[in-house]
């Protein structure tokens, strides 16, 4: 048997949680790669800094540098988190092939979270100015939930609490041949 390094993945809407539970991974030493806080560096906040409507353009190169840093991260044997929301199914098991892809096993944290709850948190951010504060109104969040794919039953994840847990011991692979 041999231990492999974790990769938390996310699937939540803006607001659920996300950063808070990535901030207290990064606290036990896993290493972090936040989408949010990338766009922020380069083109800072959304519909403030730079024009709605053009953030999925804007994103495409960070993603594609965040999936390289990604890979080397875990192909080193180091545990990682990434901080981003995963809202289809097609993006969830792009992400996860490509942690497998690279040795690790992937880990789903889903946050699921009244529309309500969100909306208060986020009108919070729009009062600050961080990287996470993205600036936008109640009808995109809305927007943003009809985009939102739930996980389906075959699709396993966790909750926060069990993630911690869960990475406080090793992760375990059988070898090749082993059996």
């Amino acid at each position: 048997m041999l231990t492999a390094p974790r990769c938390v993945l996310f699937c939540g809407l803006p607001g659920s949680g996300k950063t808070t539970l990535a901030l207290a991974l990064a606290a036990h030493g896993v290493t972090r790669l936040c989408t949010d806080e990338e766009m922020f560096a380069r083109y800072g906040r959304y519909g403030y800094d730079y024009p709605r409507g053009t953030f999925s353009v804007r994103e495409k190169p960070v993603l594609a540098e965040l999936r390289t840093r990604l890979s080397e991260v875990l192909a080193g044997g180091r545990d990682a988190v990434f901080d981003h929301g995963l809202w289809t199914r097609a993006e969830r098991d792009e992400w996860r092939a490509l942690v497998e892809d690279a040795g690790a096993v992937p880990v789903l944290v889903v946050f699921e979270v009244e529309h309500e709850e969100l909306w208060r948190r986020i009108e919070a951010w729009n009062a600050r100015d961080a990287a996470n504060a993205l600036q936008f109104a109640e009808h995109d969040l809305h927007r943003f939930a009809e985009r939102y794919e739930s996980p389906g039953a075959d699709e396993e994840g966790g909750d926060p609490a069990q993630v911690l847990a869960l990475l406080q011991g090793p992760a375990v692979v059988q070898e090749e041949g082993a059996g």
